[in-house]
């Protein structure tokens, strides 16, 4: 398929090392959009990875996307299976976030088969913006998603999928959701794998999500520039819960708060509390990324 101007490539990939959700023997899927740069000033062009949000679609990521293609990126974002409103929804989508820099490591190897690679930075809103930092070495703490998995700590209600800890919970078998259990050994051990690409040079985030089971010291090992970009109205990724562990851990990381009244929601809703939140936004990641990638 060609790109023209203005709209993306599209393409479904299937990652064979993983299974599709809700349908078993299948492979995971893992659509794509890839955007060509407005005006190329350079080949390989830079190339920016783009992780949605919980729930959300790369396809729908144009207030992150178009200045990106302005400042002369190639742009390529992914939709994630089981957390995308594309093709639906499945517990382990949202609960099972290790998935997500998986995919996009995924999708650069499908890429770099094709021809070289420019210098890659990465950029997530919510979910996403673990993503990104997952990819420079940030890391889930086991301890932390097994409390959360066992009702020791309280996971706060996501309102893309309500009683999505109860529908994962429901994917075990009787007597399997133990600490001793072979499946559950497997995907903690997942959880806390290091999912490092050394690819990724240059690190965006918008409203980081999962802050509060990130380890700090896997944050400390960061050491690629990170942005860290958040409302200051934000009650679905609270500062001082999900953005506040990147700024004050990540050694390279600097931070700006978007506007005092700005939502989390803002940087989807159709009518934004603040139109201007995420012109402003788009506008500071493409600056940020042609320091970094040039």
């Amino acid at each position: 398929m060609t790109t023209s101007a203005q709209q993306p490539q599209i393409r479904v990939l299937s990652d064979a090392s993983r299974d599709h959700l809700r349908e078993p023997g299948r492979p995971r899927p893992v659509r794509l959009y890839l955007w060509e740069p407005a005006e190329p000033r350079r080949t390989p062009a830079p190339l920016v990875v783009v992780s949605h949000g919980t729930g959300g679609s790369g396809g729908a990521m144009e207030w992150l996307v178009d200045p990106l293609r302005a400042a002369g990126f190639r742009v390529l974002a992914l939709d994630h299976h089981g957390n995308n409103r594309v093709d639906g929804y499945a517990p382990e989508g949202f609960l099972h976030v290790w998935d997500r820099p998986r995919d996009v490591s995924f999708a650069l190897d499908a890429l770099a088969a094709e021809g070289p690679l420019g210098p890659v930075g990465a950029a997530g809103f919510s979910l996403g913006g673990y993503t990104a930092a997952a990819l420079a070495g940030a890391r889930v703490d086991p301890r932390l998603l097994w409390a959360v998995v066992t009702g020791a700590a309280p996971l706060p209600e996501i309102p893309g999928f309500p009683g999505v800890l109860d529908a994962l919970r429901a994917r075990y078998r009787p007597g399997e959701l133990t600490a001793d259990s072979p499946t559950v050994r497997r995907t903690l051990a997942e959880a806390a794998a290091d999912l490092t690409d050394p690819r990724v040079r240059a690190v965006f985030q918008v409203a980081p999500g999962a802050g509060v089971l990130v380890s700090p010291e896997s944050l400390a090992t960061v050491r690629v520039p990170v942005a860290v970009h958040w409302g200051g109205a934000d009650t679905i990724s609270p500062y001082a819960t999900d953005t506040r562990p990147y700024l004050e851990h990540v050694p390279t990381a600097v931070g700006t708060c978007v506007g005092p009244g700005v939502r989390h929601e803002d940087f989807s809703a159709a009518e934004p509390a603040d139109p201007e939140a995420r012109g402003r936004t788009g506008r500071a990641a493409a600056v940020f990324f042609r320091r970094y990638l040039g």
